[in-house]
């Protein structure tokens, strides 16, 4: 295999798609090496059949708004590769979806739903819809509609979705229900469903504890904690949030968050009250950040800003949205002390400051590994639906540790260097690759 042939490829073959080759190219360069130790992986033309989803599912979504008036959004589903497991992941509602989007984030799900360890394949899925300002009752119709169109191609053992951005526990509810009257069954087809109806304790926060479990099993490789320091976020909302919650819980000082519209600076780390307060807002309250500092004047507020420019740090946590941190906020972080980076969000960081971080051997985990706690919840909330059991916080939230530590062993497996530098990319990569390679050697060419 030769990664720049391969992309070239696929430029020519699927163009205007940015996302999906940069989440391609990522994993390629990592893996080329220990894919060319396989001649029987380019007999089998495996790494084309793994780069290219199974199917895409593509459709209008029509639906009609509190006015009377009928809207059209794009509804997808990318069914990725399904040879550990049935397909899973999320769904999207934001105005940015498009395809390239969805099939990068699929491509980047089948690895990470291999780092958990579970029986899980890759998927992802989404509309350009966006549920901001939308009534209860509007969301409640385009998700009917959006579920009208897929509901025969996702089931229990087939493909599993789950929330992402713009999708949360409403919306999940809203998907599930409608799946149910369709299916006329009673199943394990979504996660991230309320606990009255098989939801799992744990997994509102299992993104962000997951990522923060990860970093301290990451700083461990160093002798390092979180208890007093500094840790800039960006986003603010269910992984942001929860990351935040849980680096307080741990000793460290949140001195950022953000959200579309600029970023909340801290220098001093949030209090408990402030940060119970943006918590409300962003969650319950459906506010903006610009809103906090009219209950908290000495926080700044930072317009059209992300923080990785406007605060120092220890570690930095991107937990936003894809590509929302570039090489220049990466010389910034650096400059700044930070030596360890953690990222909640999916490929956070372009590859230039990806590059960066590893150049300077400061400590970088890639989203595949450190935010694999949400799926790997989900993975969790599908066992306990096949059993029909439900299990403690406490018995969830120690599963979530084990697999997030059990991820970190692979990365550093695969990824440790001569000088014992762990290249957490490589690691993650090469461990994810290799599980679904086996799986899709051993079915034969389908």
């Amino acid at each position: 295999m030769n990664t720049k042939e391969v992309i070239a490829d696929l430029q020519r073959r699927f163009p205007n798609e940015p996302e999906y080759h940069q989440a391609v190219e990522e994993v390629l360069s990592s893996i080329e090496d220990v894919y060319n130790e396989h001649p029987e992986f380019e007999r089998y033309n495996l790494i084309e059949r793994l780069c290219i989803p199974d199917r895409i599912f593509a459709f209008r979504v029509s639906w009609v708004d509190d006015n009377g008036r009928v809207r059209n959004n794009m509804g997808y589903r990318v069914q990725h590769n399904n040879a550990i497991g049935p397909y899973k992941g999320g769904i999207r509602f934001h105005a940015s979806v498009n395809l390239s989007i969805l099939k990068f984030l699929a491509f980047e799900q089948t690895f990470k739903n291999s780092l958990t360890t579970l029986a899980m394949g890759g998927a992802k899925g989404g509309s350009d819809f966006s549920p901001r300002g939308r009534s209860d009752m509007e969301i409640m119709r385009f998700c009917q509609a959006y579920v009208a169109e897929l509901w025969r191609h996702i089931g229990a053992d087939t493909d599993v979705p789950a929330g992402d951005i713009g999708v949360g526990a409403r919306e999940v509810g809203y998907m599930y229900g409608y799946y149910k009257k369709m299916a006329r069954e009673f199943t394990g087809t979504f996660t991230g469903k309320g606990i009255a109806f098989g939801g799992s304790l744990i997994r509102p926060e299992a993104t962000g504890y997951g990522n923060c479990y990860f970093l301290q099993n990451m700083l461990a490789t160093r002798g390092l904690e979180i208890t007093g320091r500094r840790v800039a976020i960006s986003g603010s909302g269910n992984v942001a949030t929860y990351t935040a919650k849980k680096i307080m819980e741990l000793g460290g000082k949140v001195v950022s968050m953000s959200d579309s519209g600029g970023s909340i600076i801290a220098p001093d780390g949030l209090t408990r009250e402030q940060f119970d307060y943006i918590f409300e807002l962003k969650t319950y309250m459906r506010g903006r950040l610009h809103e906090v500092p009219e209950r908290f004047p000495e926080l700044q507020y930072h317009p059209d800003r992300s923080p990785w420019r406007l605060v120092q740090c220890d570690i930095a946590m991107p937990s936003a949205t894809q590509n929302e941190l570039n090489v220049l906020d990466a010389e910034a972080l650096l400059a700044g002390g930070c030596f360890a980076v953690s990222e909640g969000a999916n490929m956070p960081s372009t590859p230039e400051a990806v590059h960066r971080f590893i150049e300077a051997r400061i400590l970088y985990a890639p989203g595949k590994a450190a935010n694999a706690g949400g799926v790997a919840t989900s993975g969790l909330e599908m066992a306990q639906n096949s059993q029909k059991l439900s299990w403690s916080a406490e018995e969830v939230d120690r599963r979530l540790a084990e697999i997030m530590r059990g991820i970190h062993e692979q990365c550093v497996r695969y990824g440790s260097e001569a000088d014992g530098y762990v290249n957490y990319v490589r690691g993650a990569n090469i461990a994810g690759f290799m599980k679904v390679a086996d799986a899709m050697m051993a079915q034969g060419v389908l």
